[in-house]
C-alpha cells in the first residue's frame, strides 16, 4: 500500500473549485459559493486539468459541460469530499462533548434536574454524566471535569474550586410528622424511625447537641446513597439527615419539612475538580463556570447536602 507521502494528490482548493464548478456547470456561480473570484476558480480548475493532463470540462458559450473523464472524476471527488466533511463534522461533535463525573446523589438530586438550563445556554455541548461513587481517572476514564465531596488537598495533579460547604439537618414528610408524636425537642426523636445512609451522621448529629444516651442510633433502615434515604423520607418511612441543595425543591413543594432549626456543619464540601494544569477544553471551562455560577447565585448556597466520600 502506498503511503500518503508517495501519492500524488491534487491541492484541496483545486478539488473544491472543480467540485463546485461541476455541480453548477458555471464558474461564476461556483465562485459565489466559494467566496472567491471567477478568475480564481477558473485558474484552479485549469491547474487541476494540467496536473491530470486531461480536460475535465468543455467550455461552452453559456457555461460548462463535463467531459466523460470529468464526469467520472467528479463522482469520485464528491465521494471523497463528503467523507472529509463527515469526518470533520464527527470530530467537531466529539470535541463539543463533555464528560462529568460525580456521585449518584449529586447527579440525581441536583445536576440532572438543572441540566436543561445548561443545555439551553450551551446547545452545542453534549453532556455525558458518569454517576459513580468510585473515584475517576481523568486520563483513562475520559473524564473532563468532576464534582466530588471531600476537602483539599485532592489527589496529586488536581486543582479544585469549592462549590459549597456542608450543613445537614433533619427532615421528614409532613404526612409522617402528622401520623406520629409531635417533636418538640431533639430527645423526642427516639419516637421516630431514623433513616441512615453510608455517611452515618446521626451519632455526630446528636453528639453536637450533647445527647447521645437517650436514643438508639443503630435502629432504622440503612441506604447506600443519600438520595435513597431522602426518597425514603419523602415516602414517609422516617427522618433523614440532608441539606438545603439536595432537598430545596422538595421542601418548597411540601414533600419534606425541617424538624428543627439546628444544622450540623461538617468539615467537608463539594468541589469542582479538574487537572491542575487547568480545565481541559473550552467546553470544560463552560461547565466549571456554570456550576460555580449556579451555587453563587443560589440564596442558600452555603447549606448543601451529603454524598459518598470521594477525593
Amino acid at each position: 500500500m502506498h503511503s500518503l507521502k508517495s501519492r500524488r494528490l491534487p491541492p484541496l482548493n483545486a478539488l473544491r473549485a472543480f467540485d463546485a464548478s461541476a455541480r453548477h456547470l458555471n464558474f461564476r456561480v461556483a465562485s459565489e459559493e466559494l467566496g472567491v473570484t471567477q478568475g480564481a476558480v477558473a485558474q484552479q480548475v485549469r491547474l487541476l486539468e494540467d496536473a491530470l493532463n486531461l480536460a475535465l470540462f468543455d467550455r461552452l458559450p453559456r457555461g460548462l459541460a463535463l467531459t466523460a473523464e470529468g464526469h467520472t472524476y467528479f463522482v469520485a471527488v464528491q465521494r471523497a469530499l463528503t467523507l472529509l466533511a463527515d469526518a470533520t463534522e464527527a470530530l467537531n461533535r466529539r470535541s463539543a462533548s463533555l464528560t462529568i463525573s460525580t456521585t449518584p446523589s449529586f447527579a440525581s438530586k441536583w445536576l440532572i434536574p438543572r441540566l436543561a438550563e445548561f443545555a439551553e445556554r450551551h446547545p452545542e455541548i453534549d453532556v455525558r454524566i458518569i454517576a459513580d461513587a468510585a473515584l475517576c481517572n481523568f486520563r483513562s476514564d475520559g473524564v473532563d471535569i468532576a464534582v466530588r465531596l471531600g476537602k483539599p488537598p485532592f489527589a496529586r495533579g488536581l486543582a479544585s474550586d469549592l462549590l459549597f460547604p456542608l450543613d445537614v439537618f433533619a427532615v421528614a414528610s409532613p404526612q409522617f410528622l402528622k401520623a406520629n408524636v409531635p417533636v418538640r425537642t431533639i430527645t423526642e426523636l427516639k419516637n421516630y424511625v431514623l433513616l441512615h445512609d453510608s455517611h452515618d451522621l446521626w451519632p455526630e448529629f446528636f453528639n453536637a447537641l450533647g445527647d447521645t444516651q437517650s436514643i438508639d442510633m443503630l435502629k432504622g433502615p440503612r441506604f447506600s446513597q443519600s438520595s435513597l434515604a431522602i426518597d425514603a423520607a419523602i415516602a414517609g418511612h422516617g427522618v433523614a439527615l440532608t441539606s438545603e441543595h439536595l432537598v430545596a425543591s422538595d421542601i418548597a413543594a411540601g414533600r419534606l419539612q425541617r424538624l428543627f432549626d439546628f444544622s450540623l456543619s461538617l468539615s467537608l464540601g463539594y468541589y469542582v475538580v479538574f487537572p491542575q494544569a487547568g480545565v481541559r477544553s473550552e467546553t470544560s471551562q463552560k461547565m466549571r463556570d456554570w456550576l460555580l455560577a449556579q451555587f453563587k447565585s443560589s440564596a442558600n448556597a452555603n447549606s448543601p447536602f451529603i454524598e459518598n466520600d470521594a477525593r
